[in-house]
């Protein structure tokens, strides 16, 4: 099944460009060039948001903070800026994943194809097709399907990002082992570990933590392990 992204930029070239690319892999491509126009493009059937978060306007950080209220389609913030502290407050807001400009397009459609394996989407006959294969885990009064982003704390559903999903199933699947900074980004990015790559994954730890713990400044779920990393608790 084709694949929709919604690319959410000002900058025309940069948006013919990225459509032609994306187009040319058989993506099914819709455009708008700010965010307002975006967030009204915005749909059920859209499987990937390419967002430039320079926009006069509304921000693509706002775009993204609004998405995030309905929605955990993956975003992948495109910048100009390049300083770390930009890269967290975009995860912060939401993002997924964070391309600089310029960048190559064999960069970004590496960085597409890797947000979409991630992010399984599945519709209703999908769904029919696959409840006998359904299997969870559970711990710590968490419930994960293994296949799909569904999640349950205390038998209520919480709304987790592909990012946040991945990490948290990772850490159920394996309760007792520690993972390092390091090891959960190359399991969860499929690419080699970068010293600035540390502090993508504090941001989506303290963010899981905001949903899954009693209190986030306390963590009895997901741990930290001084000079190790992180395990369950």
């Amino acid at each position: 099944m084709n694949k929709n992204i919604l690319i959410i930029e000002d900058d025309s070239d940069i948006r013919e460009g990225i459509k032609i690319l994306l187009e040319g892999e058989g993506f099914l491509v819709d455009e708008a060039g700010n965010g307002k126009e975006g967030l009204e493009k915005l749909s059920a059937k859209t499987n990937l948001v390419i967002l430039d978060i320079m926009m006069p306007g509304i921000s693509g950080l706002k775009v993204c903070e609004e998405i995030r209220k309905f929605s955990y389609v993956p975003i992948l913030f495109l910048t100009a800026k390049s300083e770390e502290s930009d890269k967290l407050i975009g995860f912060m807001a939401g993002a997924d994943d964070y391309l600089i400009k310029p960048f190559s397009y064999t960069e970004l459609f590496v960085r597409v194809k890797s947000l979409l394996r991630r992010n399984q989407i599945y519709d209703n006959s999908d769904t029919c097709q696959d409840e006998a294969k359904d299997e969870w885990i559970e711990n710590h009064q968490i419930r994960i399907n293994t296949s799909h982003n569904a999640v349950f704390l205390h038998d209520i559903e919480i709304q987790l990002t592909e990012i946040e999903y991945h990490i948290l199933l990772l850490m159920m699947r394996y309760p007792t082992k520690t993972f390092s900074i390091q090891n959960l980004y190359e399991s969860i990015w499929e690419e080699p570990f970068m010293n600035n790559s540390a502090n993508t994954i504090m941001v989506h730890i303290r963010n899981l933590r905001t949903k899954v713990e009693e209190n986030p400044q306390k963590p009895k779920i997901i741990k930290t392990i001084w000079g190790k990393g992180y395990r369950l608790g």
